[in-house]
């Protein structure tokens, strides 16, 4: 074969290995839709629990489950809850100080501690966020102070997509 035809064939050969590539690597480098996950348990005939959870890192590195959850009984709303779990031994909760949830203009909500009187365990913290969901910005930071034991705080930031995805379960009349 002559060196030119060579030449030729290589360069087409490459031209077609990089349109393949483009084609299939570009389906990979499109961001694609992130979409919440709302779950849904039945717990017993007519009730049921929707939550979103998520586990979210605090400014030191530790990890906390963040549950927020709707409770429905007989097609009513008996409430919505924040439930933060930190990890066993490293973290407790100081109960029965309010959770303070503060958003960037510097306003500070607080919902009110649900294991006020017992905590079924001391590194659990659950709050009433039914009043306080629906007042949060998506278009803003959100930081949660959770009270620790020794009067400290542990700011925890909520991302604007998961205070949507909160919203969303909390609103939805289909989840009633």
């Amino acid at each position: 074969m002559p060196p030119r035809i060579k030449f030729i064939l290589s360069k087409l050969l490459l031209l077609l290995c990089l349109a393949a590539f483009l084609i299939v690597g570009e389906s990979h480098l499109i961001a694609q839709p992130a979409w919440a996950e709302i779950r849904q348990i039945e717990e017993a005939p007519g009730h049921f629990l929707y939550q979103s959870q998520h586990s979210l890192r605090d400014q030191a590195g530790y990890s906390w489950q963040v549950v927020l959850f709707k409770q429905v009984k007989n097609a009513s709303v008996t409430g919505v809850n924040l439930r933060l779990v930190g990890f066993p031994g490293v973290m407790e909760f100081s109960h029965p100080k309010a959770l303070q949830i503060k958003i960037e203009t510097g306003e500070i909500f607080t919902a009110e501690d649900e294991f006020a009187d017992q905590s079924p365990a001391p590194n659990v913290g659950q709050y009433d966020f039914k009043s306080v969901l629906l007042k949060l910005p998506m278009n803003q930071r959100t930081v949660l102070l959770l009270p620790i034991a020794d009067n400290r705080t542990i700011a925890l930031q909520i991302p604007p997509s998961i205070i949507l995805e909160w919203q969303i379960l909390a609103q939805n009349s289909t989840l009633n």
